[in-house]
């Protein structure tokens, strides 16, 4: 057998080595990250505000997370890794078109009621992402994404998707203190504007009556 017949041989399983591993990857890819395309877009458009940017944000998110899969510990969180992925580039590329700030005197509200209420009202460990799923419409939407950019981020993460502080201190950067300070702040801000959605509704009763 010839010189060049033996590096052609090499070549050609060096070739079929790499088509295998990279069907591989493609494969776990698939199974690991697309299945929170979802979720990824439901949080994505409420931090960009906007259906196009949304979309746009998510497909980059996927972009570099196929470009960095070697970075992926496999049985790690992939959603939050996700997650991370869009927050850092929402930061970096986004931020600055979104960032509308609220004139809001957050001390001055009495948050400790309508959370009160739905304690009793709202079966549950957690009643205000129990309140969320069960009134996530227009109006509740609305007033997400009404809060400043750095209470909405956490209160999606928290409300919506359901992660915990230190996997939001991961995912946003952030210290837990700070992540816990702005959770507070963010539920007194959504409180004032959901409290006269709640009562309308009848998911809480309005303490003037």
């Amino acid at each position: 057998m010839s010189m060049y017949a033996i590096e052609s041989d090499i070549r050609q399983a060096h070739m079929s080595n790499d088509g295998v591993q990279k069907a591989e990857r493609r494969k776990h890819f698939e199974q690991e990250a697309l299945p929170h395309m979802d979720a990824l877009y439901r949080t994505a458009l409420r931090m960009t505000r906007n259906s196009g940017d949304a979309e746009d944000l998510v497909q980059e998110t996927y972009v570099k997370a196929w470009r960095f899969w070697d970075k992926f510990e496999p049985g790690s969180n992939c959603r939050a890794w996700l997650f991370k992925i869009m927050t850092n580039i929402f930061i970096n590329d986004y931020r600055s078109k979104s960032r509308s700030p609220m004139a809001v005197n957050v001390d001055d509200l009495d948050h400790k009621y309508l959370y009160g209420q739905l304690s009793t009202l709202v079966p549950g460990n957690n009643p205000e992402q129990a309140l969320m799923a069960k009134i996530f419409d227009e109006d509740v939407k609305k007033a997400i994404e009404e809060l400043p950019e750095d209470f909405r981020l956490v209160v999606v993460l928290s409300f919506l998707e359901g992660f915990s502080y230190q996997e939001i201190a991961e995912i946003a950067d952030l210290q837990l203190g700070t992540v816990k300070s702005r959770l507070h702040r963010g539920r007194k801000l959504l409180q004032a504007q959901l409290l006269d959605y709640a009562i309308r509704n009848g998911f809480v009763k309005d303490k003037t009556t």
